[in-house]
């Protein structure tokens, strides 16, 4: 349902305040978001954990909304910090995906029917790269997807993450590091083996 173009307008923080004593305000920030939340979840889990993140994710971020910093009008990085929480509790269904996309060398949503959405062929474009995020740590892993498939800045993903930007360049620098290396040890073995 598209939002009236009033809310459009308002800052997410305004809305987030404004749902303290209303809290039906909230429903613009989830309809602002979710769908973006959404592609993120099924890019990382699947199509049938998404929708679960999603709901997750909300209902923290409703709890919890007297404890957003009003000094951000853009809840974004907020929301993603809280996603990749509800995500950290399914790191195994995560990991497990991408194994069986390196075993099988196609993504198991491809399997169930066709891709849930353009853009998904991130995990398809070849396996060295999803065994390396699938080895990557969990912290090292969210920043490098926060960064690359959501397109936050470094500042950003320290918020979303509650860590120091340093933290998000050494953590990028390690996950680009181990993609770099899987890439490499592959194009030597393409190399002898062809």
């Amino acid at each position: 349902m598209p939002q009236p173009a009033a809310t459009l307008e308002v800052a997410d923080a305004e809305l987030i305040r404004r749902s303290w004593q209303e809290p039906e305000a909230f429903a613009a920030v989830f309809d602002r978001h979710a769908p973006r939340l959404h592609g993120y979840a099924v890019r990382r889990l699947g199509p049938d954990a998404a929708e679960d993140v999603v709901s997750e994710t909300f209902l923290a971020a409703f709890q919890n909304r007297r404890r957003y910093d009003p000094e951000y009008p853009d809840a974004t990085p907020w929301l993603y910090g809280i996603a990749s929480n509800v995500i950290g509790k399914r790191r195994r269904e995560e990991i497990t995906r991408y194994r069986a996309y390196v075993r099988g060398g196609v993504d198991p949503m491809e399997i169930a029917g066709g891709l849930v959405e353009d853009g998904v062929t991130t995990l398809t474009v070849n396996r060295p790269l999803v065994a390396a995020l699938a080895g990557l740590r969990s912290g090292d892993r969210d920043v490098l997807l926060l960064i690359a498939w959501v397109g936050l800045s470094y500042e950003e993903v320290a918020r979303a993450l509650d860590i120091p930007v340093g933290t998000v360049r050494s953590r990028l620098n390690r996950a680009r590091k181990k993609a770099r290396q899987a890439l490499e040890d592959t194009e030597r073995k393409d190399g002898i083996d062809g």
